[in-house]
């Protein structure tokens, strides 16, 4: 038996969750042509949700009403109690590496502003639980990072319903089906405002031109009611966003742009549509339409501009395809969904498809164009044996390849993972632009109120006029775009250039550095090591001493192991194997203990200096030596012209590495670098660095292995090379999607021009409020002319932070070597 529940004459109970309802309720729910009374505006957002979602059975069936009725936060949380369902969050839930938390990337509805933004990061981040929020203002993402067993999903939900921002777990399709739709709706709106604005000044011109008496009193009447009817639609649907945004924000009383663009609007519809129908007053009808047109058409201008500069993220997003084919142990064929792939799975990649996963080819030879993950726009060539990554598009001959890596394990998925970590934090500018938005909408309503009053004494008749030209003409829009814009379009060129920032202040970090170091195996050379060279000493022949040295580095990721891959043996395994950092391996075969690594870690009671120049390795069994190794790694084509660049640039260039004296002099000769450190520890290269943080400098650490992940935390700004350990990627403020070492040089020099753009635009955006504000409030700007005026101002500010799309790196001058290296 369904319970009863209260009918809209009964206002004592409220509709969703029972609670007394206030005397004349401002909150109602519609349900079968019927109004329902609500107690406060989280059970309005709440039941909106249910009743918007189709769900309005749950009113119709319900056979009682919540059993905690004064718990509001339960009340709104048991909408979405749906998802917290472990098996469901398996899906979109993911566990933050080192912590106790959980993220998730959500899609919002209607965020507009910078003040959204704020809103929805200052709600989220004072819940118990909630490590942390972030909003990506240009995709209509916010990431949250939170405890599961403080906080639920539910409740994160629930709080965004409650303030008036829908979300759901983010999918790319349905993400992009939105975005479109919500495009198609803002370009109906703006063709409605801009019919409604031409044909309502059809009807003003003649007013505003004809003589006295050339036009009789039945004309004037008939041309102000037709504006009146071709500004309805205009203010009712063209400019509905305004007004509901409005509402919401002062339902939260957090005063964004919106509140004083639909003051403006209403009170002037208001007022002309009383003077027409008292037949008493000035109409403005043509000043609404025209603002409203000149608003909206800027906010769509500023969306596709932002969108467009973002359009590689949300490119990202969807690059695995949805399908794949995949080959079962016979070579049959089979279509499957790309979201069942797993570790291990045959597919089938045919020239013009793209890759659905990472793998390892195993038949075939081709090659991929990778220019959406890596920022290179030549196709690669990939054989047997070598991986490929998945959203990388197969050119030439069909590819057998294995699979590593599928769905959200593969490397596309963790670059868009660490995108959206990236508006984690936002730079101080950033920040201070915020702040100044958000409290300039309240000043200039106060200010707005001092001059409607000081006109009403002078010339009551010009009040309505000046007060909508102050409203309109000194919206913060320009302000509030200011940093945003110039972040997006900065964050998207470094994405073009294959540098992929995982932390936003790293921007402004790389716009201030001081000195750049650079550590030496694998990221000013190859780090793909080859043994070149091998010297047995004592009984030991040399292709036993590889077979040893293999079967220790069998453990390791370190750039070295690759060097004795070839000499592996699977009858010979190493047991008890440990790492030491900065020094070397060690472990147990056949009773015997043996180490390889540098001469004093491997026998440290023998002095023995290396046979050569280059990097060499000694083996040792039970501290005693057996054999020499020698290893040569390639310097990086770029890695000269990339010092130079940053040098070009007034930055100190410091090589600080674990090698020989002998290898680092070497190196450091050929590129130029004056300062330089080697035998470096990992704790060396830290305390190095502090060192230089203590006397002042900015420091940028560039490295790619496990030992490097302590001085990369260390550092200001640490970026780590594309072939980066898993754990390095994850530690680093900025990682390189390309080989090319040229892309540091190119991020300082991109990082700086962002900084250049938000700091004109800022200026900018102040400089047009204080000048527009005395120009409005002494009545020299019409409600018109304001509306233009800001339109343009966000134009403006939109078009200067478009320039870093257009961004070209300068000529870079010839390295000179230095005669000789100076140690420090």
């Amino acid at each position: 038996m369904n319970a009863q529940a209260p009918s809209a004459q009964d206002i004592t109970a409220c509709y969703h969750c029972g609670n007394p309802v206030p005397a004349a309720p401002t909150w109602t729910i519609t349900l079968d042509e019927q109004t329902h009374p609500l107690c406060c505006p989280g059970c309005e957002a709440v039941a909106h949700a249910i009743v918007d979602g189709g769900l309005e059975s749950y009113y119709r069936f319900r056979t009682e009403l919540p059993e905690r009725p004064d718990d509001r936060q339960a009340a709104r949380a048991e909408t979405w109690s749906v998802f917290d369902d472990p098996g469901l969050q398996q899906e979109f839930v993911h566990p933050e590496a080192d912590r106790d938390t959980v993220a998730i990337t959500l899609a919002v509805e209607g965020i507009t502003c910078a003040a959204c933004a704020w809103l929805i990061e200052h709600r989220l981040n004072a819940l118990p639980g909630v490590a942390s929020s972030a909003v990506n203002l240009t995709h209509h993402r916010v990431r949250i990072s939170w405890d599961p067993r403080e906080i639920k999903l539910s409740q994160l939900l629930a709080e965004m319903a409650g303030i008036g921002y829908h979300s759901q777990p983010y999918e790319p399709d349905q993400a992009q089906a939105r975005l479109q739709y919500e495009e198609r709706m803002n370009v109906r709106r703006l063709i409605i405002a801009a019919v409604g604005m031409m044909q309502v000044m059809m009807f003003s011109i003649p007013i505003y031109v004809a003589a006295p008496g050339e036009i009789s009193a039945d004309f004037y009447a008939l041309f102000h009611w037709l504006s009146f009817a071709l500004a309805t639609p205009v203010v009712f649907f063209s400019a509905m966003p305004f007004f509901r945004n409005a509402l919401r924000d002062l339902k939260t009383r957090v005063l964004g742009m919106d509140v004083p663009v639909s003051l403006a609007i209403g009170g002037a519809y208001v007022a002309s549509g009383y003077a027409v129908i008292s037949g008493q007053g000035d109409v403005y009808f043509d000043s609404v339409a025209m603002f409203t047109f000149f608003l909206l058409f800027g906010r769509y201008v500023e969306a596709r501009a932002r969108r467009r500069s973002g359009h590689s993220g949300n490119a990202l997003a969807g690059a695995l395809p949805l399908s794949a084919i995949s080959l079962d142990e016979h070579g049959n064929e089979r279509i499957l969904p790309a979201s069942e792939l797993q570790a291990g799975d045959l597919i089938l990649i045919k020239p013009g498809h793209n890759v659905p996963a990472d793998g390892i080819i195993e038949q075939g030879e081709s090659s991929l164009d990778e220019s959406m993950l890596t920022g290179e726009y030549l196709p690669v060539t990939r054989r047997v044996g070598e991986g490929v990554i998945g959203g990388s598009q197969n050119m030439e001959s069909p590819l057998t390849v294995r699979v590593t890596h599928a769905g959200r394990d593969a490397r596309v998925a963790g670059i868009v993972d660490l995108t959206d970590r990236a508006f984690a934090s936002r730079p101080r500018l950033a920040q201070l632009a915020a702040r100044m938005a958000h409290l300039f909408v309240l000043r200039l309503l106060v200010v707005t109120l001092g001059v409607a009053a000081i006109w009403w004494f002078i010339d009551p008749s010009r009040v309505l006029w000046i007060t909508l030209s102050v409203l309109v003409v000194t919206c913060p829009c320009a302000l509030a775009l200011a940093t945003p814009t110039a972040l997006t379009a900065g964050h998207g060129q470094l994405r073009r250039r294959g540098v992929l920032i995982t932390r936003a202040d790293a921007m402004e970090t790389l716009s201030q550095l001081d000195r750049v170091i650079f550590d030496k195996t694998g990221t000013l050379t190859r780090g793909e090591m080859q043994l070149v060279h091998t010297q047995p000493l004592g009984d030991i022949d040399s292709s036993r001493a590889c077979t040893i040295a293999a079967a220790l580095e069998a453990h390791s990721e370190h750039p070295i192991a690759r060097a004795f891959r070839p000499f592996r043996d699977a009858t010979l395994q190493a047991r008890d194997v440990m790492s030491h950092t900065g020094h070397g391996i060690e472990g147990d075969m056949n009773g015997a203990r043996w180490r390889l690594g540098k001469p004093q870690f491997a026998a440290p009671s023998h002095s023995l200096e290396p046979p050569d120049e280059g990097y060499w390795l000694l083996l040792a069994k039970e501290g005693e030596p057996c054999a020499w190794f020698g290893l040569h790694d390639a310097i990086r084509e770029d890695a000269g012209e990339t010092v130079a660049a940053l040098q070009a640039a007034g930055l100190e260039v410091e090589l600080l590495s674990g090698d020989t004296s002998q290898a680092v002099a070497s190196l450091a000769r050929q590129l130029g670098i004056a300062t330089w450190q080697s035998g470096t520890s990992p704790e060396g290269k830290l305390e190095r660095i502090q060192a230089l943080q203590a006397a002042g400098e900015t420091v940028a650490m560039i490295g790619d292995g496990i030992n490097d992940i302590p001085v990369l935390a260390g550092a200001d700004v640490a970026i780590a090379m594309n072939g980066a350990t898993d754990l390095a990627r994850t530690k680093a403020d900025a990682v390189l999607l390309s080989p090319r070492l040229m892309r540091v040089a190119d991020a300082v020099e991109i990082s700086r021009a962002t900084r250049r753009v938000m700091r004109q635009n800022m200026a900018w955006s102040v400089c047009y409020n204080f000048s527009a504000l005395p120009l409005a409030a002494l009545g020299l700007i019409p409600p018109w002319a304001a509306a233009i005026g800001m339109s343009l101002s966000s134009l403006i500010v939109v078009g200067n932070a478009l320039r870093l799309s257009r961004w070209r790196r300068k000529a870079t001058p010839a390295a000179n070597p230095l005669p000789t290296p100076v140690t420090s």
